[in-house]
């Protein structure tokens, strides 16, 4: 698991399933077998993790205090890992529509949406997307100029960045 703190402001609750796995925990190290269950409630704390055996399997869980569970948005960035790498792109457009369906007009769905559509060929989808991602969530546009899955339509009218 990438280095990172919780910008979304929930809690985490990692469960090591499988294997031995070491987490970092605002630089503190912190060994974990399976059956081991790491709490994170502040979401301040810097987070990483490394497996320490090839196998290792762990489940992570982030929600709110007092909430029902909500799928996050960027769900659809990891399941459409995959068919990205492997240069599906239908399956990945199919996976971030859904995702733009349930949440709609949300940036970075829009903007994920945007990289693969560029990536398909599909220009004037991809452009629009971007756009309106763009709209919504102005710093995207500085992400614009260095994400090189917009090659394809960084030339056209109206590309913001």
């Amino acid at each position: 698991m990438e280095e990172h703190v919780e910008g979304t402001g929930h809690e985490e609750v990692y469960v090591v399933v499988r294997g031995r796995v070491r987490f970092t925990l605002d630089g503190e190290d912190v060994d974990a077998r399976a059956g081991t269950l790491v709490f994170i409630r502040e979401p301040a704390v810097k987070r990483g993790a490394v497996a320490e055996e090839e196998d290792a399997v762990v489940l992570a869980v982030g929600g709110f205090a007092g909430r029902p569970f909500e799928v996050s948005s960027w769900e659809s960035f990891f399941a459409a890992i995959p068919a990205t790498n492997e240069e599906r792109w239908d399956d990945a457009i199919s996976i971030y529509e859904q995702a733009l369906h349930e949440h709609p007009s949300h940036p970075s769905v829009l903007f994920n949406l945007a990289r693969v559509e560029a990536r398909a060929g599909r220009r004037l989808e991809a452009l629009t997307h971007l756009q309106e991602a763009v709209r919504r969530d102005p710093s995207l546009a500085a992400r614009t100029r260095r994400t090189s899955d917009f090659a394809a339509i960084r030339r056209e009218p109206g590309f913001p960045g």
